[in-house]
């Protein structure tokens, strides 16, 4: 269940990210910020969601799926292929993430 709620953190801060990106990089319309911030406090509390024993932990974790479905963004919406050095660091970056996750804890 934790990488389904990594993967919904991920897609609704990308999304409500890009609509700040587009307003003020894209000159789209200020009404892409009303889904926009939505979308980013959806983020906050899907996150919240996460089975960790600390935020921090959860949140060091997220960086690596952020970081991969950024790429899948790209990919999809900006119509941009990752190339290999963004896919070799989005893997170096899952490799970190689930050692932070799944770790062993000493007591």
């Amino acid at each position: 269940m934790t990488v389904l709620w990594y993967l919904l953190a991920a897609g609704a801060e990308i999304a409500g990210c890009f609509a700040f990106w587009a307003w003020l990089r894209l000159d789209r319309s200020p009404l892409w910020l009303i889904p926009g911030m939505v979308c980013l406090a959806l983020f906050a509390w899907v996150l919240t969601r996460v089975e960790a024993d600390a935020a921090g932990r959860a949140y060091a974790a997220y960086g690596g799926v952020y970081i991969a479905c950024s790429l899948v963004w790209l990919w999809l919406v900006e119509h941009r292929a990752p190339d290999r050095w963004d896919l070799i660091g989005a893997a170096v970056c899952l490799v970190g993430a689930a050692i932070i996750l799944f770790g062993p804890r000493g007591g």
